[in-house]
């Protein structure tokens, strides 16, 4: 997702069309629309395996015990859905109508609230006691701006004492060449994955070339990665600090070499 300051009193219909939302006084872009929403649960990353899903519901619903949990980015209901079977009232915010429409049409999805809008900004009803955003969806937030109102839409939902919870990847600029953008990430028969970096402002751009009946194409998605120790940062700036970090949901050690990191921020009294 990534977003522009714009007036959103004119053409909405065709901004709807091309995959924008308007949102106060921004136009909001949904990455996420028909195309991607219809594969999103064919579990090609094997995101929905038990190995993978167990340990992150098991993990939330510790952290959460008896109070409820907003899911930031709630898609179709990955963690969403066996959370809430846990017992966990469950509430979830999405800018996409697509993956929402697939939510909704799932077992279970009675019981979880939805709201539809941007994750940075949009409110959900009540207060809780978890805040959760996984799968490195705060990279779907391309600026930093739109990151640090993120956190603070985060910690404005919770209790004090409440916990705010990312999943996302350390980048990887490690593999970057000096002087180079473009580094493959997957190269197979029916699909070449290139991340083109911009450095400058931790730009990211995934893009995904895929053999489709005997043709290639081309989807580019934008990210902006960002470092661990800028995302407390961001905590602090809405009135978090950071208690827990760790490389995974099964709580191995969080160290220089981890690819990857589980963050618990809480939210201060007063």
């Amino acid at each position: 997702m990534s977003t522009r300051p714009i007036g959103c009193s004119r053409a909405e219909n065709r901004w709807r069309a091309r995959g924008l939302r308007c949102h106060g006084s921004r136009v909001v872009v949904d990455h996420f629309g028909e195309d991607v929403a219809a594969e999103y649960d064919s579990d090609e990353t094997g995101m929905f395996s038990p190995a993978v899903l167990g340990p992150a519901v098991e993990f939330l619903a510790e952290l959460a015990g008896a109070d409820a949990a907003l899911e930031l980015g709630i898609g179709t209901g990955r963690v969403a859905l066996p959370l809430s079977a846990r017992g966990v009232p469950v509430h979830g915010i999405d800018l996409s109508e697509a993956m929402l429409a697939r939510l909704r049409a799932k077992p279970g999805s009675e019981r979880i609230g939805v709201t539809a809008g941007d994750f940075a900004r949009a409110r959900a009803p009540g207060e809780c006691g978890l805040v959760y955003l996984v799968f490195n969806t705060i990279n779907n937030l391309t600026t930093q701006d739109e990151q640090v109102d993120c956190f603070r839409n985060a910690a404005r939902h919770l209790a004090p004492g409440g916990h705010f919870v990312i999943e996302v990847g350390v980048p990887a600029l490690q593999k970057l060449p000096f002087g180079e953008s473009h580094v493959p990430f997957d190269l197979g028969a029916d699909h070449v994955g290139i991340d083109e970096y911009d450095v400058v402002d931790q730009g990211l751009i995934s893009h995904h070339f895929w053999k489709r009946d005997g043709r290639w194409h081309l989807d580019s998605m934008p990210f902006r990665y960002v470092w661990p120790a800028e995302l407390d940062l961001m905590a602090r700036l809405a009135g978090m600090r950071l208690v827990q970090r760790w490389a995974d949901w099964e709580r191995s050690p969080f160290t220089s070499t981890s690819g990857a990191h589980v963050s618990v921020w809480r939210k201060e009294s007063g």
